[in-house]
């Protein structure tokens, strides 16, 4: 709250300091009357803050990257009206570095026994959820010369939802996904198609997909046609330990595995596939099952906006155990995790059997781009040893993705922006080949 009483009155009259009253000064104070009297009636003429009821409304929810429009109702029951500047703290992550100022400040007037609006717009800057701070509201009366001051607080949480910037593959890859459901598998009957149709008998087809008995009901051969099988399970597992949160540009390997993990869910559930998700690290951080084709990308999306990368070892064992408890047919594994070699080697190698020998199991990484130009490096002595140690890193990953090849693992290795398409692809490939 502003300073009140006579000490207060007299400071901001310059007279004496705060909180020293001498009577030898009353002549003083005599002189200015006029002006203390004037003070003193534009400090009671002050709308309370105190008594003002504020509530909120609003979005809940934003992409990172777009706005947030929060609208702070202020209702005044005192019988003065309301001139007052107004603060709505957020935490900084909650605006554009240098905007919060501007964003956060408003004036606003409300006649007594009204309410007037007033809408804070955020543009958070991290996933995550944004908790509303105080509102400050300073009240001055009609004159401007005194301020009642105090805060309320109000609270409202904004969830900052992934952007899932990979959306703009999802047309190209669902044409891909038309394409393949209607052409013809030549795979045999059991080996992971599902029948689709019959049409007219051409050379060249294979004659076990022959339909006798719709054969005799007209007078040329039918065959029977094929689709991939739909309905089958996906488990996207989200490694979140200390490889996760290596930077790559601007953002951790974390953000860039599940924009890839979004986009194949999107397939999928289009394709008629069950999607499910393991975050894990040496726990749990999110598990989503059982979702519809239409509820499972915002369970995932609203899942994964809290998800942070751990300084902790993923402990390769208890992944594995999870996994297997979550997947209990046989399915589809995508692991997105670092092709670092020690993690691979000493962690994910020794339990690999256990997945593999019941599920397809797919492993997508996140490349370093910056790692590809300083192998392209140079010009000088310091350029040469930079390609040189680029170079040694790019052996050992390929290195490590063999390994895992040879353990039947289908492994996508690639930078952020072409990771999301390129598990897509693979995923695709994999439908088309039956292994599904």
């Amino acid at each position: 709250m502003a300073l009140t009483g006579r000490a207060a009155l007299l400071a901001a009259l310059g007279s004496l300091p705060v909180g020293i009253w001498d009577p030898s000064w009353t002549g003083l104070l005599a002189v200015n009357g006029p002006l203390a009297a004037a003070c003193a009636c534009d400090f009671a003429l002050a709308a309370p803050v105190r008594r003002l009821r504020l509530t909120r409304s609003g979005d809940t929810s934003a992409r990172l990257g777009d706005t947030a429009d929060i609208t702070l109702t202020v209702t005044n029951p005192s019988n003065r009206p309301l001139r007052a500047h107004l603060r709505d703290a957020w935490p900084p992550s909650s605006w554009q570095p240098g905007t919060e100022t501007s964003a956060s400040r408003h004036r606003v007037t409300v006649p007594a026994g009204e309410r007037r609006r007033v809408t804070t717009r955020l543009r958070p800057t991290r996933r995550g959820d944004r908790q509303a701070d105080r509102v400050t509201i300073r009240s001055c009366g009609p004159l401007g010369l005194f301020a009642r001051q105090g805060t309320h607080r109000v609270p409202w949480t904004v969830r900052v939802l992934p952007p899932f910037t990979s959306r703009k593959h999802l047309p190209s890859k669902l044409s891909r996904l038309r394409e393949l459901d209607g052409r013809t598998s030549v795979l045999a009957r059991g080996e992971g198609t599902e029948f689709d149709s019959l049409r007219e008998y051409v050379p060249g087809d294979d004659t076990r997909s022959i339909d006798w008995r719709a054969t005799a009901r007209q007078t040329a051969v039918a065959v029977r046609t094929w689709r991939p099988e739909r309905d089958r399970h996906i488990l996207l597992v989200l490694d979140t330990g200390r490889t996760s949160a290596g930077r790559v540009g601007d953002a951790p390997r974390l953000d860039a595995s599940m924009d890839a993990a979004l986009l194949l869910a999107a397939l999928a559930s289009r394709a008629g596939d069950r999607v499910d998700l393991l975050a894990y690290d040496r726990h749990v951080r999110a598990l989503v099952q059982g979702r519809t084709a239409g509820d499972v990308l915002p369970s995932l999306v609203n899942a994964m906006a809290t998800l942070e990368p751990e300084l902790v070892e993923t402990d390769a064992r208890g992944l594995t155990a999870k996994a297997l408890r979550s997947a209990p047919r046989r399915s589809l594994i995508v692991l997105l995790t670092a092709l670092d070699a020690a993690p691979i080697e000493e962690g994910l190698l020794p339990v690999l059997p256990q997945l593999t020998q019941r599920h397809t199991v797919l492993v997508a990484s996140v490349a370093d781009p910056h790692i590809s130009r300083m192998a392209e490096a140079h010009g000088n002595t310091d350029a040469v040893y930079e390609a040189a140690a680029a170079a040694q890193a790019q052996a050992e990953r390929h290195r490590t993705a063999d390994r895992l090849r040879r353990h039947g693992v289908t492994v996508v290795d690639a930078i952020p922006d072409e990771l999301a398409p390129a598990l897509a692809d693979a995923y695709l490939e994999l439908k088309a080949a039956g292994r599904l």
